[in-house]
């Protein structure tokens, strides 16, 4: 019977709290595709599937902010993925943003899970947009860099000049050496079509030393023009382990439709290495409505195992397959809300 009573007094406050937060939005992507992939691996065949987010990852949010007065908002964001193809929720609920914070003259201040200094600076330097394959998603992949900072304070200033700051500290929330720890900074500039950025992050992974990442990106939009290219670095404690992914697009927009093209260059110290080029076309059907195309072939050395990726997925040999040349191509529809 308690029970029942403190139920009846929570739902009789929502209209109160709809009332407060006079600003609250919920928002989301829908995308999925047939796609063709091929791993070149010895034994495996090309296989046909149907993928969740091949330009954009599907996801629905939740955003809002409230009015404090004197300038200043309280803000929220949270954010969780879904893969359209089976239904599934991604591992942690929301994953893929999860910030409560405030924002001012100051610039703006958030706690919880957020994009990383080097993230923005790798986002607005890739002409795929971080979606379609052949991104420098695949400079996010396991064990390079970071894209994604739990349990983190952020902060990001007004643009000044053009000039914007975004920091952070990640607490890797461990009683024992070595920390976990990540700093990170970034530094970007827009004016006009033109935006050049520089971002780092260190980690105290191991007692030998910190991580070290790196991020550089440059683009410029021209008329129907655009061209962006990045140089991405993840250096981990150790010898001979260092990681890089360099890119290089083109776009071209005419009337409702985008072409594309990427060329990009990824390596490791030991030798590895693979370089893939790119290619797709977007054509809007509406505002919040997309068809688009792409195909992409990475060629590996002898002793590269490197992939392709996209927004959600990936099409990677085997460890076991050095010097398979992954490919893929993919048909999709794209939905925004």
């Amino acid at each position: 019977m308690k029970f029942t009573y403190l139920a009846a007094a929570l739902l009789s406050t929502l209209p109160l709290f709809a009332h407060a937060q006079t600003n609250v939005t919920i928002y989301g992507v829908m995308d999925a595709a047939l796609a063709v992939e091929d791993t070149d691996a010895p034994g495996q065949d090309s296989r046909t599937v149907i993928n969740s987010g091949n330009q954009s990852s599907s996801r629905i949010g939740f955003r809002g902010t409230e009015d404090l007065g004197n300038g200043l908002k309280a803000l929220f964001n949270i954010e969780a993925g879904v893969a359209l193809d089976s239904g599934a929720a991604d591992s942690a609920l929301f994953g893929r943003r999860a910030v409560l914070g405030l924002q001012g003259a100051f610039g703006t201040v958030t706690l919880g899970r957020e994009y990383s200094p080097i993230a923005a600076v790798a986002a607005a330097s890739d002409i795929l947009g971080q979606g379609m394959f052949g991104s420098n998603l695949s400079a996010f992949a396991s064990n390079r860099l970071t894209r994604r900072l739990a349990n983190s304070v952020n902060y990001k200033s007004p643009a000044i000049s053009g000039f914007t700051v975004n920091a952070a500290y990640s607490s890797g929330e461990r009683s024992v050496e070595p920390s976990g720890d990540l700093m990170g900074l970034s530094l970007e500039y827009k004016t006009g079509g033109l935006y050049l950025g520089a971002g780092y992050h260190a980690i105290e992974r191991l007692a030998l030393g910190d991580d070290q990442e790196l991020a550089f990106g440059a683009g410029y939009t021209v008329g129907p023009f655009e061209i962006k290219g990045n140089y991405l670095k993840s250096d981990p404690t150790g010898a001979s382990n260092a990681y890089t992914n360099a890119n290089l697009g083109l776009a071209y927009t005419v009337g409702p439709g985008k072409f594309f093209v990427n060329y990009q260059r990824q390596e490791i110290d030991t030798g590895a290495r693979g370089e893939t080029v790119s290619v797709a076309y977007t054509y809007s059907l509406s505002k919040r409505t997309n068809v688009y195309t792409t195909y992409a072939q990475l060629r590996n050395n002898g002793s590269g195992v490197f992939g392709i990726s996209s927004s959600s997925t990936a099409v990677t040999p085997p460890a076991t397959a050095p010097g398979a040349d992954p490919s893929v191509f993919t048909v999709g529809l794209r939905h925004s809300f």
